[in-house]
């Protein structure tokens, strides 16, 4: 999982609510082994129309979209499309609770911010201006002067700056887990025996 910190860039002004896992990515592009290549299936139905903001904004890392977003079916591959359509930041007024977990799982930031705040970020979207997202100080800012503070789960927060999802956390406390079976050994060896039996 690559680390966040602060990124700045364009946003997709996209807005709309309610938008479910099979309008980020169709069922017909779930038959993969790999993460590599969904970015082209991703918003694939609205992506149809020739003047669509995704790819009028193509490369930008930042969408701003609707309540509710990452609504419907518990698809992991939809935090993957958006990922590899060079997303890596998802700002709305709400997001579905699975979604939630599944792009954290995989290193996307999701902002929750008022509805008012959102409009105004897709109002700088759509006038081309950066828009800055500091995750270690929880803040969103425009050249406007614009400040919107966010909550952030202080341990997903952890997670993401340090480039870790929960098993990259726990590999890493690999010499505290062996030291502390190590002992459970030594202390409770009818623990550790029945552990380690069969």
């Amino acid at each position: 999982m690559q680390a966040f910190t602060t990124l700045s860039g364009q946003a997709i002004p996209f807005g709309a609510a309610n938008i479910d896992t099979d309008v980020i990515i169709p069922s017909r592009y779930l038959k993969t082994i790999t993460r590599a290549g969904l970015g082209k299936g991703a918003f694939s139905a609205l992506r149809e129309n020739p003047d669509n903001v995704f790819d009028n904004h193509a490369g930008a890392p930042i969408l701003i979209t609707g309540a509710n977003f990452g609504c419907g079916s518990s698809r992991e591959h939809a935090p993957w499309a958006l990922a590899d359509l060079g997303i890596r930041v998802v700002i709305a007024s709400g997001f579905a609770d699975i979604f939630a977990s599944n792009a954290f799982k995989n290193g996307l930031l999701l902002v929750t911010l008022p509805q008012d705040a959102v409009d105004r970020l897709l109002d700088v979207a759509r006038d081309g201006q950066a828009i800055t997202v500091d995750l270690e100080n929880q803040v969103v800012t425009t050249p406007f002067q614009d400040r919107f503070e966010f909550a952030m789960d202080p341990f997903r927060k952890q997670c993401l700056i340090s480039g870790q999802d929960e098993i990259g956390l726990t590999l890493a406390m690999d010499s505290a887990i062996a030291a502390h079976e190590a002992r459970l050994g030594s202390e409770r060896p009818w623990v550790a025996g029945a552990a380690h039996a069969g």
